[in-house]
């Protein structure tokens, strides 16, 4: 019969715990694994992946390339197709936007770019737009105002 009490894990799968520090017979006294003396000898001796020994770190030697504009203004693409949705005449803002999940955050600024038809006439105001994107709505019917 086989119940919790003659349970046993397979064979093989336990591995003893290796007990340091716990006498020269153990085979694992004195030093207990970590050798003589030195900084990993130590209690609390790590050295980060990244230390090179004290020389100059990879990270410093190598020149630091590019520019970042601090003054970039990052926008939420969406394209003519995503306005789909909207019913005739609605006008379309970011708080519009929002609400249909078409953007995630309702702080970001957005632009309008022109990859799709738009049916209906609508009255878009966003940020920015594409001229092809403004003459979609413009043909539609539609009208553009920038924030």
């Amino acid at each position: 019969m086989f119940d919790l009490s003659n349970l046993k894990p397979a064979a093989g799968s336990k591995k003893k715990v290796k007990r340091l520090g716990r006498g020269s017979s153990s085979g694992q006294g004195g030093t207990s694994g970590r050798g003589h003396k030195g900084q990993k000898a130590r209690s609390g001796g790590k050295v980060p992946p990244y230390f090179e020994g004290g020389q100059m770190p990879i990270y410093r030697r190598l020149p630091k390339r590019g520019f970042k504009n601090p003054f970039r203004k990052e926008y939420a693409i969406i394209n003519i197709r995503d306005l789909a949705d909207f019913a005739q005449g609605s006008v379309v803002d970011i708080h519009a936007l929002k609400e249909k999940g078409i953007i995630r955050s309702s702080d970001t600024a957005v632009k309008l770019l022109a990859e799709g038809e738009v049916g209906v006439a609508l009255s878009v105001k966003l940020d920015k737009a594409s001229q092809a994107a403004l003459e979609k709505i413009r043909k539609a019917g539609g009208s553009f105002e920038t924030l």
